[in-house]
């Protein structure tokens, strides 16, 4: 189906693009939420009039925007699953899971804004966007753990598609670290070995 755009969509357009869409996602979802139009010559005319209109609003849904990212800084959610041996969930976090804890604690817009992928199946820590506006993400902190677990004991170290990750220069310190350890060993272990020998030169009578 061919809708005209009547606001920004993710991976989808601008405003005012011509694009083709399933049936469904445009009668479920575009439609109804007044995000687009049925392309017609009609609903073209309809756009252009009311684009003085539409730039009040976005310069409205902007600043609301700006002060939802601004309640939302700083908030970091934990949940907890049970998991294998391998840090594999029996279950998974979704975007429903992160967007019903965000409504009970008070912060409320669609869903479709948090841009998670795929749901999260392991265990560890996750740094989920949220884009509240076209112009405006936000990155929220979420943390898988067993029951009982404290999640503050995950490193706050992220990747966008939520793999916990260990920056370079981390993994160089403990490689270096490592590498004394060895040597430190090695020389101990030499002196060991050398006090046990008999003395050069020693006769026994």
């Amino acid at each position: 189906m061919k809708v005209i755009l009547n606001d920004y969509i993710e991976h989808l357009g601008e405003r005012g693009d011509s694009v083709v869409v399933k049936r469904g996602y445009a009668n479920n979802y575009l439609l109804p939420k007044g995000l687009a139009y049925p392309d017609t010559t009609g609903n073209r005319r309809r756009f252009d009039q009311e684009q003085n209109n539409w730039e009040e609003m976005d310069l409205e849904r902007r600043s609301a925007g700006e002060k939802l990212a601004a309640s939302l800084e700083g908030t970091k959610l934990a949940f907890e699953r049970r998991a294998s041996e391998k840090d594999v969930l029996f279950g998974s976090v979704s975007v429903a899971d992160i967007h019903r804890e965000l409504q009970e604690r008070g912060f409320d817009f669609d869903r479709r804004r948090i841009l998670l992928e795929h749901p999260i199946k392991e265990l560890g820590a996750v740094n989920v966007e949220i884009q509240i506006h076209r112009e405006i993400t936000v990155n929220i902190p979420v943390t898988v753990v067993r029951p009982g677990e404290d999640p503050d004991a995950i490193a706050p170290q992220f990747v966008a598609e939520g793999r916990l990750e260990v920056p370079d220069e981390e993994l160089a310190a403990e490689a270096e670290n490592a590498t004394e350890v060895v040597e430190e060993t090695e020389v101990e272990t030499e002196a060991s070995e050398a006090e046990d020998l008999p003395e050069t030169g020693t006769v026994a009578e």
